[in-house]
């Protein structure tokens, strides 16, 4: 009796997938055939597994038309709260300032110039309020 090489019945959803969409390439009826919705069904559920860019390569699919078909997480049904729509930050300082001049001049023509040897050190947005607020 020959010995036959058992081959599992299961293949990884990624395999499977790649095979039927290489089978529907090879009968579809026209090349701009659309692709039927139960192999897009699979690459959905293949890009859930491996990641949308992966398996985009893997089928040969548009990927902005893969990744729009995958499902978005419901923020509601994880009990989140949406986020605000404006987060504002602040500029980061330098670790090392360099040394500089901060000329400042208003309409009515008075004028301050600082030369700053260590800006880290100083608040130049309230020093610069404190000179427009200033009466002329």
């Amino acid at each position: 009796m020959v010995a036959r090489q058992i081959r599992p019945r299961l293949r990884t959803t990624s395999e499977q997938a790649r095979r039927r969409f290489e089978r529907w390439r090879r009968i579809r009826p026209h090349l701009h055939s659309p692709i039927p919705e139960a192999l897009w069904a699979l690459a959905v559920k293949t890009a859930q597994e491996h990641g949308a860019s992966r398996t985009a390569r893997l089928l040969r699919l548009n990927y902005e038309r893969l990744k729009n078909r995958l499902p978005t997480a419901d923020v509601s049904a994880l009990g989140l709260q949406p986020s605000a729509g404006f987060l504002e930050l602040a500029p980061p300082r330098p670790a090392e300032s360099f040394p500089c001049t901060l000329e400042l001049e208003k309409a009515q023509g008075a004028k301050m110039k600082i030369h700053l040897a260590s800006p880290g050190s100083v608040d130049r947005l309230e020093l610069s309020r404190s000179f427009w607020s200033l009466a002329s």
